[in-house]
């Protein structure tokens, strides 16, 4: 092409705004809709942190097929008709709009509920969301093909790398648009105007693409293979490498989120942050030129993987402080792999080639953590092993080993080797070998990853190990992780069930005691004052329980009475029906008591009006109450499951929500009259596990059927808020955040 023709009609796209600005919206819209999908989806599979890592899967997935469309279509001849291909596939891709969960596979699939989610996500979004996900290399592609004309041969490093500044816009508008939607859109936009702006958005960008391709008709038509003639081949080892650079940032970024969603805290939204991390890394390694990255970036990664790796054996820290400590070490570890790989990173005639190989590594990463890691591990073991993995990142120096390095080395296992083997060495003497000496020897060894690598992975046993007891048993299924373990106590031995950070249950081993209600459920309690209640005004009792736990409302029932529970998760029913495990409902009913699997709402939708007297919703995903179960259509679904005087106990207990407010506003716009918020706090010297302190409402059509309960001091008229009922268009949790903070106590 001339030099007339290459400073031409493209010349004012070829000053990178326009291209820049759709590559910021494109990805701002693909970011949008990952938060805004799994809101979707939450009626139907509740709150679980492995619900998000699936999601984080399906698009790392789709992104792959959306850059191997890219990598294909630069195949195909000159940029006009690239971009005229992909319009037509957009428009194309636009007919499974309006965006709305698909029914075409029915409801969740109790045994394989990441496979039922991936496929509705597949014909809900798939389309759309790889083409806009293919969108930003297009751009980049296009762009470097512009500026390649203009200089009528190869590029110069300052083209080269205004090329890969479009990738920095588009993870900026990433990181943008996952930072409003918590903040700005959820709050102030229902779920239906959300997946209507949306829908629209999508539109509006295919046409701003098309007026884009106005500006571009003139540019240069050489081929993709001529390009890629300029910049000399990868090698196998290159393409695995970019590979594996990738897949190691895309599964911490699952195992952190699993980690501090479900064994630190369990605050919405907490998944936000490593996202957004996540997406920094990305804006910092491929914004400058490529460069090897700063030693202290690898001695920095070093330390607070090693400091990340301690804490997972403290839980008693504080958790903000725990929070800080994880993320900081997920950033440094994730940016230490992706600042390698943006200093690897080929001319921009291979430019879509790159990105597929890294989109591969991010499938193979999520992948990972989403399907295999719930089977292979009974624990979230995949997130301290990559920690340790991506050590590997850092250069080496090369060379044997120095005498003074192999000494660090065995010294350094010497320490650790007790530490182990559980019980063997006292637990303080443990904490202080974990806290001082592998850290120190590994950074003493920081120039060797391999070796630092090495002492990291035996921290990580020893740490693990030692905090299981011998008669510890953990189950993990797609829900979370369940350790069951044995407490002392003043009674003697109490099997408990956690969840993550949080107690499901726990049953006094003493045969005289095994039929003792404890924990929430104790009889002192909110839950048990409600019961004997409505026992006492109602001869036969007709009981439905959403959530099982170790099933111990099953002791509350009389031989008139009978008990349906709803759980979602069919290893809590294992658990649960076990009676080498638990013998609530086995060995304690008195009355009949039977289990439905499925999401309750659905299963509980199935049910006669009047059905039941006596509604405790009582699920929890960790230490969050699923807020599907607290809309206003929820309540509607509850209320006209009660025969004319029951009740509906909403159990409420979290560290960081403030659920009274919308729930109780919730109650009064699904027509309740009768609403009572409860506060039951425990004596200092009462274990925890033989009785629970806890927050809940009850609700009753009539505010005369909750005569008795006002007459008691735990119970009282909710406090005003002002809040705006939730819906299954609208929650505000954010909001409940916010509230939980500033509430005493």
């Amino acid at each position: 092409m001339s030099a007339r023709a290459s400073t031409g009609r493209h010349g004012p796209a070829a000053g990178g705004l326009p291209f820049a600005v759709a590559a910021f919206t494109s990805a701002a819209l693909v970011f949008l809709v990952e938060p805004l999908m799994g809101k979707l989806l939450l009626p139907s599979l509740g709150g679980a942190p492995a619900i998000w890592n699936t999601l984080l899967a399906f698009f790392q997935a789709a992104l792959l097929a959306g850059y191997a469309w890219a990598h294909v279509l630069q195949r195909v001849g000159p940029v006009r008709r690239q971009v005229r291909i992909h319009i037509v596939a957009l428009a194309a891709a636009a007919l499974v709009l309006p965006l709305r969960l698909s029914n075409l596979f029915g409801p969740p699939w109790p045994d394989a509920p990441a496979l039922w989610l991936a496929a509705v996500l597949l014909v809900s979004i798939g389309p759309p969301f790889a083409l806009l996900s293919a969108s930003a290399p297009l751009l980049q592609a296009w762009f470097a093909r512009i500026e390649r004309g203009r200089s009528d041969g190869p590029m110069s490093a300052a083209a080269d790398g205004r090329v890969y500044r479009l990738y920095v816009a588009s993870n900026l508008g990433s990181l943008l648009a996952l930072a409003a939607y918590p903040t700005l859109v959820e709050p102030l936009f229902g779920l239906r105007v959300q997946a209507m702006s949306w829908s629209v958005g999508y539109v509006a960008f295919a046409l701003a693409l098309s007026a884009l391709a106005l500006t571009i008709r003139d540019a240069p038509t050489s081929g993709a293979p001529k390009a890629e003639a300029e910049s000399p081949p990868p090698t196998w080892r290159d393409r695995l490498t970019w590979m594996l650079l990738a897949a190691a940032p895309a599964s911490l970024l699952s195992g952190v989120t699993a980690h501090i969603t479900a064994d630190v805290a369990s605050v919405p939204f907490l998944w936000i942050p490593p996202l957004g991390l996540y997406l920094a890394t990305f804006i910092i390694a491929f914004a400058g030129r490529r460069a090897a990255p700063p030693v202290l970036l690898y001695w920095a990664q070093l330390v607070f993987a090693a400091l990340a790796i301690f804490i997972l054996g403290e839980p008693r820290m504080p958790w903000l402080q725990q929070v800080a400590i994880h993320l900081t070490a997920f950033f440094l570890a994730a940016l230490a792999c992706h600042a390698t790989l943006a200093a690897r990173r080929p001319d921009t005639g291979r430019l879509t080639e790159f990105y597929l190989w890294m989109a591969l590594g991010g499938v193979i990463g999520g992948g990972f953590n989403a399907f295999l890691a719930p089977v292979l591990f009974d624990r979230v073991w995949e997130y301290p092993a990559v920690l340790v993995l991506a050590l590997l990142a850092r250069p080496d120096v090369g060379g044997p080993l120095k005498i003074h390095e192999r000494g660090w080395l065995v010294a350094g296992m010497v320490c650790l080797a007790p530490a182990m083997v559980p019980k063997l060495m006292p637990p303080e003497v443990t904490r202080t070998v974990l806290s001082i000496a592998p850290a120190f020897m590994a950074v003493m060894l920081a120039r060797r990853p391999a070796v630092s690598a090495a002492l990291l992975g035996a921290m990580v046993l020893a740490v693990e190990l030692p905090g299981a007891g011998t008669h510890d048993a953990f189950h993990r299924s797609f829900f979370g992780v369940v350790r069951l373990t044995d407490a002392k106590t003043p009674v003697g031995p109490v099997r408990v069930m956690v969840h993550g950070t949080t107690l499901h249950g726990a049953q006094v081993q003493a045969p005289n005691l095994r039929c003792l209600a404890t924990a929430y459920y104790a009889p002192e309690g909110l839950i048990g004052q409600a019961v004997f209640a409505e026992q006492a005004r109602h001869p036969s009792l007709r009981f439905a329980v959403v959530g099982l736990g170790a099933g111990t409302t099953a002791t509350f029932t009389r031989p008139t009475d009978r008990m349906r529970f709803f759980e979602i998760d069919p290893m809590m029913v294992q658990i649960a029906l076990d009676p080498r495990k638990f013998t609530f409902v086995q060995g304690c009913a008195r009355g009949p008591v039977d289990v439905v699997l499925g999401d309750a709402r659905l299963s509980l939708a199935k049910e006669r009006a009047g059905a039941y007297d006596f509604i405790l919703v009582d699920a929890f995903s960790s230490d969050s109450v699923p807020t599907h179960l607290l809309t206003a259509e929820a309540l509607r679904l509850y209320l006209r499951l009660l025969s004319p005087h029951g009740v509906v106990v909403l159990h409420l207990s979290n560290r960081n929500l403030d659920l009274a407010g919308p729930a109780a506003a919730a109650a009064r716009a699904a027509g309740a009259e009768g609403v009572l918020y409860g506060e039951h706090w425990t004596m200092q010297d009462v274990p925890s596990y033989l009785e629970t302190g806890g927050l809940a409402l009850i609700v009753a059509r009539e505010a005369r059927t909750l005569d008795p309960y006002r007459v008691h001091a735990d119970w009282r008229h909710p406090v005003p808020g002002g809040w705006r009922p939730w819906t299954d268009d609208y929650t505000n949790v954010w909001g409940a955040l916010i509230a939980g903070f500033e509430r005493p106590g």
